[in-house]
């Protein structure tokens, strides 16, 4: 089955779904995603990097005005969030923003514009929104997950982590089992709904442009596909935001300091 001349709509969708992947079982890599995630990333860093280079301190361009704000936005986000002291949570926070914004914003292309070029190449799938596979939003979680960690170390030491997690909710050593079981499940629930999160999201999205593209003629699709570009621009921009501002809010209570009698 071809794009461009799928046996059934069921084909269609199930051919959309499908990543180009190498490998089998458990090292299955899919190669789709991590193209475009890897991509994304890198062109985020060059733009970035070559706006800094060129930034003038008179009247800004309106790409440098642009990136200004996004600056300062996440900036304002980070200090209402974060009281404690680190060099590491605005650049993440920014990071977090743009790049999760990059991937979800390549929904909006054509269903099958990517996907058609590439098979006339001699590749047989190819899905294009890394959001949309769970393997990528969750492994941005893990890198999440891991930070908690290391900032639960950091600020409160080995002592105080083992408070932590043995100490709330009930302040008293007899609780400590039922404690560290409770706050077991709390730290280990946080990366699996960071990442289902925004794959949920995303995937729902890419579906939608998918089912109206295999089950209307390709003249009427503009009619439903268009509105829904519309409030998928909101959509890809709240998971954006989203997604960073857990990743803060995870860190700051992380680097939240308590007594413990």
């Amino acid at each position: 089955m071809t794009i461009s001349s799928p046996s059934s709509p069921q084909e269609y969708i199930k051919h959309h779904l499908h990543n180009l992947q190498v490998g089998e079982g458990f090292w299955t890599f899919n190669i789709d995603s991590l193209f475009f995630s890897i991509s994304l990333g890198l062109i985020f860093l060059l733009l970035f990097y070559r706006i800094a280079n060129k930034a003038t301190s008179g009247v800004p361009g309106k790409l440098q005005c642009a990136v200004e704000m996004i600056i300062e936005f996440v900036d304002k986000t980070v200090k209402d969030m974060f009281s404690g002291q680190s060099k590491l949570i605005a650049p993440l926070a920014l990071t977090v923003f743009v790049w999760v914004f990059f991937m979800n914003l390549m929904d909006l292309l054509p269903i099958d514009f990517l996907p058609y070029i590439t098979e006339q190449l001699g590749l047989p799938y190819l899905r294009v929104v890394p959001t949309a596979d769970a393997n990528i939003t969750m492994s941005m979680a893990i890198g999440v997950f891991i930070l908690i960690l290391v900032y639960t170390f950091k600020y409160k030491g080995v002592k105080g982590f083992i408070k932590d997690y043995t100490l709330h909710p009930f302040n008293h050593w007899a609780f400590a089992p039922i404690n560290f079981l409770l706050e077991m499940v709390s730290l280990i629930s946080k990366p699996i709904s960071l990442g289902l999160r925004l794959f949920g999201n995303m995937y729902a999205g890419e579906l939608i442009f998918i089912l109206i593209a295999a089950l209307l003629p390709w003249w009427s699709q503009w009619f439903l596909s268009l509105p829904w570009a519309i409030f998928h621009i909101l959509i890809i921009t709240l998971q954006a935001f989203i997604f960073m501002v857990l990743t803060i809010v995870y860190l700051a209570m992380a680097s939240t300091t308590e007594d413990h009698e």
